[in-house]
């Protein structure tokens, strides 16, 4: 990576990865002009512990096949090659050691930004980075919310224009393992590997 890059970090536990982070992402770069979009799987996300979900290895590589082909963007082994729980402040504090004049947004929902207070060590977080908010359906937010707690957050946010994703993974695992087709939210080749492997049946 370049020392002017511009770029933004998606995590997730991408469990299965689907077209609306597809979506996500183009969306995404273009509005901030980034250079690339580094997706991130969480091995071991603290805000998920003791959830069902796939191994690493498998959410993975359905996200290597998700993202294959896509411009722009590329996967991250960040927080999958080292012990967890992964904390996006220490996620960030490598990507910034590793490429300290790089520009970095950290893409969250409006979810998130509602309840960033409630993050681990946010203050420090918004330090390292500018924070690409994108829509969540229902939730309401302003830049400033949290200015008495973070103070200057609301130069920090920048809000990316996108309509909210019509589905998540829960929704669709849910879809799986009631048997119901989902061709069209999840790439083909995810679909594929997901049947060859029996994952998310009933």
């Amino acid at each position: 990576m370049n020392a002017a890059e511009r770029i933004g970090v998606i995590g997730g536990t991408f469990d299965p990865p689907h077209c609306g982070h597809l979506a996500l992402a183009g969306a995404v770069r273009k509005a901030l002009d980034l250079n690339r979009l580094l997706f991130v799987p969480a091995a071991d996300p603290p805000h998920k512990q003791g959830v069902d979900k796939s191994p690493a290895s498998a959410r993975l590589e359905m996200l290597e096949l998700a993202l294959a082909g896509q411009a722009g963007v590329c996967l991250s082994r960040l927080d999958i090659d080292r012990p967890g729980p992964h904390y996006s402040l220490d996620t960030m504090k490598l990507l910034r050691r590793d490429h300290p004049d790089a520009s970095f947004w950290f893409v969250m929902g409006a979810d998130s930004l509602r309840d960033l207070p409630t993050w681990r060590q946010p203050r420090e977080l918004v330090s390292l980075c500018r924070l690409a908010v994108v829509p969540r359906p229902g939730v309401c937010v302003r830049p400033d919310m949290h200015d008495d707690i973070l103070p200057g957050l609301g130069q920090k946010v920048d809000f990316v224009d996108l309509a909210p994703l019509p589905h998540a993974s829960h929704v669709i695992v849910k879809r799986l393992r009631k048997g119901e087709d989902v061709s069209g939210l999840v790439p083909p080749a995810v679909l594929d590997y997901i049947a060859a492997r029996g994952l998310y049946r009933a």
